[in-house]
């Protein structure tokens, strides 16, 4: 059975990949803020992380549905929580520091939505969602010059929360508290959880071979 994952994750793609699966990659290509305004209009009230997340892992799915497609589509979306604030992707360089300076010595939670639907010759039979939620304690002696190193890699301006456990962002990571997958974006025991619930049999999913 195949397994569409509609996100252009790397560390998603990664964590699919290392529990034996290779997934068709189809990116969504969700204007997330527009999706998340509008939810928030229809709803008179702003989204708390845990319908944020579980609102985009949905419209990132149903967006990439097409014609002939057969087997399971999987949507994700993760926020990062911390003092009540929630945090999504910082983009910039002075936005993903000040969010490390504040979050150094402190715990927060990471929020990940899954939205998984069966889909058969492009049409959704069936669909369920989840959302998984892990709890993360960051290193409290990082040094300044620690944190302008990893923040002038790059890797933390396009995650949430600015952060990674499964790359260089490790090493500054103390303590996890919940399905380590969750922190970076794919809960797999949510999934498996997930496709269960739609009739399929996880071990069908195992499509890479050895060396591939």
């Amino acid at each position: 059975m195949l397994l569409y994952l509609a996100s252009t994750s790397p560390a998603r793609l990664a964590t699919l990949r290392a529990a034996g699966i290779e997934p068709v990659v189809v990116p969504s290509e969700v204007d997330e803020d527009a999706a998340v305004a509008a939810a928030e209009l229809e709803r008179g009230h702003l989204l708390d992380p845990a319908d944020m997340v579980l609102l985009l892992a949905r419209a990132k799915a149903e967006a990439v549905v097409a014609p002939g497609m057969d087997g399971l589509v999987l949507g994700g979306d993760s926020a990062f929580v911390l003092d009540g604030v929630t945090y999504g992707k910082p983009h910039e360089p002075h936005v993903a520091r000040e969010r490390w300076l504040a979050q150094r010595g402190r715990t927060g939670e990471l929020f990940s939505g899954h939205w998984l639907m069966r889909v058969t010759d492009g049409t959704i039979v069936d669909a369920v969602g989840e959302i998984a939620v892990a709890t993360v304690t960051f290193a409290d002696d990082i040094t300044d010059a620690e944190l302008d190193a990893y923040i002038d890699s790059g890797e933390p301006l396009e995650v949430a929360g600015a952060f990674t456990i499964d790359s260089l962002g490790g090493p500054f990571i103390t303590r996890i508290d919940g399905d380590p997958s969750t922190v970076i974006g794919v809960s797999l025991p949510t999934v498996r959880r997930l496709a269960g619930k739609l009739g399929a049999f996880w071990p069908d999913l195992w499509n890479r071979t050895e060396g591939s």
